[in-house]
């Protein structure tokens, strides 16, 4: 495995993250692919053997469970010091005002009910999950900074917004001598490359790590065009990737790896790590080899050619934060 630092923090963390989103009841959240406690114990185990330290769930994964099976398999097959772990909030948990959003009220509430279900007193890195228009960026950035001064989180991270609206909040925390955000974690791949418009130029500038999600796009950049798994043809987010735009740059992810001899998702996430913006890509992992290949990709490094070569068939398209 290899670390390297969190943006401009001394935060260290495997290059290699390991998704639990996949990890949770199937009954109790919008998944009916996700992996029960039993079944999802070898993917923890085998993180840890393969040395990918950085855990990233969230509060709304599969209605909180996800956090319960992450904060028993750190006790079981790790230590809390050795693990660098993330969550997040602003997805709805209940009806009430502190359910859901980025209010004070909504922050330190659900804090300290993923604390309870994660069994521990503080989180790596904390992230908002997405932005919240109805509430001041002032007070979610204050109650942000109370979580981190009151020793509940270390760092803070956001995820899945507009530029301009990272930029607001980054500036509120500046003026007013706040914590700011050391981490983004938006969806970057060789398919979904929107962000390098005005997102990734930003976090560049300004030291925040890249920890992008999706950076196999659902599946589809770790398989042949049209071949199908029980996620990506049951899941309505992940059939969002059926686009013919898309196609062209599949095929050529297939033709590297061949070339190479080594499987699609090698290359593909080969890709994500070779920009130098990107922190640790968090990975999902339900069958065996998905870990395996993720770590192998960290001792392939494409040519400038064969870089080209994956990124020529892009075409621009919509943001696309799912």
């Amino acid at each position: 495995m290899e670390f390297t630092r969190l943006g401009r923090t001394g935060l260290r963390v495997s290059r290699i993250g390991l998704g639990c989103m996949s990890y949770g009841r199937a009954a109790a959240g919008m998944h009916q692919w996700t992996l029960d406690e039993d079944a999802a114990a070898p993917f923890f185990r085998q993180a840890v053997e393969l040395g990918v330290t950085f855990w990233d769930t969230a509060n709304v994964y599969q209605g909180g469970t996800s956090e319960e099976f992450v904060g028993r398999a750190i006790s079981r097959f790790s230590r809390r010091e050795e693990i660098v772990l993330a969550t997040k909030v602003s997805g709805r948990m209940h009806d009430g005002p502190g359910g859901s959003g980025l209010s004070r009220k909504a922050i330190l509430e659900q804090a300290d009910a993923s604390l309870r279900r994660l069994g521990t007193d503080y989180i790596d890195v904390y992230y908002i999950h997405r932005f919240d228009p109805q509430t001041p960026v002032e007070e979610t950035m204050r109650a942000l900074d109370d979580l981190v001064r009151a020793g509940k989180v270390r760092y803070l991270g956001a995820s899945s917004m507009w530029a301009w609206q990272f930029a607001k909040a980054q500036h509120a925390a500046a003026v007013n001598g706040w914590t700011a955000f050391a981490a983004m974690q938006d969806q970057y791949n060789v398919l979904k490359r929107e962000e390098e418009r005005d997102m990734i130029p930003m976090c560049l500038d300004q030291g925040v790590g890249l920890t992008p999600y999706s950076p196999l796009a659902k599946g589809r950049a770790a398989r042949p065009w049209g071949r199908q798994t029980a996620r990506s043809s049951s899941d309505t987010v992940a059939k969002a990737f059926d686009r013919d735009v898309d196609e062209p740059v599949v095929h050529a992810i297939q033709r590297v790896a061949e070339a190479r001899g080594v499987a699609m998702a090698q290359v593909a996430l080969a890709w994500v790590l070779s920009k130098p913006v990107v922190s640790c890509p968090i990975v999902g992992a339900t069958k065996a080899h998905h870990l395996q290949d993720a770590v192998a990709a960290l001792e392939l490094r494409l040519s400038a050619a064969e870089i080209a070569e994956l990124e020529a068939p892009y075409l621009p398209q919509d943001n696309y934060w799912w």
